[in-house]
C-alpha cells in the first residue's frame, strides 16, 4: 500500500500533547534552540555584514580538528578544553584564508574552500589516527541531537539545579555575545561597514576582526552539541537576511533576532514533532520557510514590492513619453 508522503496531521499531538505530557523536557528543548539561534544570530549580524558567511561555514568546519588536537594534548573531552581548542582553529582558519588571498592570485572564495577543506581533513586523520579508540563522535559535532539535552547531566548553582549543562552553556554564551556587542558597538559598527574610516579614526580594525571570529568560534563549540556545526551556520545568516527584508538601521536587525529565535525554536519543534523528523533540521526548515515570506513581501526589497515599484516607475515614465508621442 502507498505510504502518505507526509504523515497525517493531527494539531493536538503536535501542539499541545508535547506541552501537556512532558512539558519540562519540551520547554528545555525549546529554550535551548532560542538560546543558539540568539546567539548565532547576534555574531551573525556582524558577520554578514561583513561578508563572511562563508568564513562561518570554514570556520564551523575547522573546529573539528582544534577539538581533536585539544584533546589528544589534554586527554580531556571538558567545555574548557574544546573551548580553547576552538578558538585557536577559528582564529587559525581566518588568518590563513586572508594570508592566502593576500600573499597569492587566489580570490577569497577559493581561499576559503582550500583552508577549510584542508582542516577538516586534518582533523579526520587526527581522529583516526590517535582518537580512534576514544568517544569523540564526529557525527555529533557536525549533526547534534537536541532532542537529548533533557538527558544531559544538571547544572548544580549555589544547590540549585539550573537545568542541564548544556542549556546553561548556551545561555551564558548567548549573554556574553550580547553584552560584547552592546559594550564594543560602535568599534563593531564602524569596522563591519566601513574599515578605512575606522582605520581614521585609530579603531583597532584587525583586532576587532578576530575577536569577532573568536567569539563566533566559542559560539558555534558552545551549539554543536545541540544543533551540529552544519545547521549553526543557517542560523548565522537566516537572522540577518530575514530581518534585512523589513529593515534597514543594524540596532533594528540586532533586535529582530529575539523573536526570529523564538519562531525557529517552536517551528521547528512543532515541526519536527509532526514529521518526526531531526529537531534542529525542522529549525532551519523553518528559518528558511520565513526567510521566503519575508523575500517575497518584505518592503525593503522584496519581491511583491520590487514588482510594484517597478509597475509604478513604468506607468510614470509612460505617462510622460506619451504627450510626446501625442504632439
Amino acid at each position: 500500500m502507498r505510504e502518505e508522503f507526509f504523515p497525517t496531521f493531527d494539531s493536538g499531538s503536535v501542539f499541545v500533547d508535547p506541552w501537556l505530557s512532558g512539558f519540562e523536557s519540551t520547554f528545555q528543548v525549546v529554550l535551548m534552540g532560542f538560546f543558539v539561534c540568539l546567539a548565532c544570530g547576534v555574531i551573525g549580524n556582524f558577520v554578514v555584514a561583513r561578508r563572511l558567511a562563508l568564513v562561518g561555514d570554514a570556520i564551523s568546519h575547522s573546529l573539528l580538528p582544534g577539538i581533536a588536537i585539544a584533546f589528544v594534548f589534554t586527554s580531556s573531552h571538558s567545555l574548557p578544553a574544546m573551548l580553547i581548542g576552538a578558538a585557536v582553529a577559528g582564529v587559525l582558519t581566518t588568518v590563513l584564508i586572508e594570508l592566502i588571498h593576500r600573499k597569492s592570485r587566489v580570490k577569497p572564495d577559493a581561499a576559503i574552500g582550500i583552508v577549510f577543506t584542508t582542516l577538516f581533513a586534518v582533523g579526520v586523520v587526527v581522529i583516526s589516527i590517535w582518537l580512534d579508540n576514544v568517544h569523540l563522535d564526529a557525527d555529533c559535532v557536525l549533526y547534534g541531537e537536541i532532542g537529548l539535552v533533557p538527558l544531559r547531566e544538571s547544572f548544580i548553582l549555589s544547590g540549585a539545579n539550573l537545568g542541564p549543562l548544556p542549556i546553561a552553556i548556551m545561555g551564558a554564551v548567548a549573554l556574553l555575545d550580547i553584552l560584547l556587542v552592546i559594550v564594543f558597538y560602535r568599534v563593531l559598527l564602524v569596522t563591519s561597514f566601513d574599515a578605512g574610516l575606522a582605520r581614521s579614526l585609530g579603531m583597532p580594525v584587525n583586532t576587532t576582526h578576530y575577536g569577532l571570529m573568536i567569539a563566533l568560534a566559542l559560539t558555534i563549540v558552545a551549539a554543536f552539541e545541540a544543533v551540529g556545526v552544519v545547521l549553526v551556520v543557517a542560523m548565522l545568516i537566516f537572522p540577518a537576511v530575514t530581518v534585512g527584508f523589513f529593515f534597514e538601521r543594524l540596532p533594528a536587525l540586532l533586535f529582530g533576532v529575539a523573536p526570529l529565535s523564538l519562531a525557529y525554536s517552536l517551528g521547528g519543534f512543532h515541526l519536527a514533532r509532526w514529521l518526526d523528523c531531526s529537531i534542529a533540521g525542522a529549525m532551519v526548515v523553518t528559518a528558511g520557510a520565513l526567510f521566503v515570506v519575508a523575500w517575497f513581501f518584505g518592503p525593503k526589497g522584496g519581491l511583491i514590492y520590487r514588482s510594484r515599484a517597478l509597475g509604478f516607475l513604468f506607468a510614470t515614465s509612460k505617462q510622460k513619453i506619451s504627450p510626446q508621442i501625442v504632439g
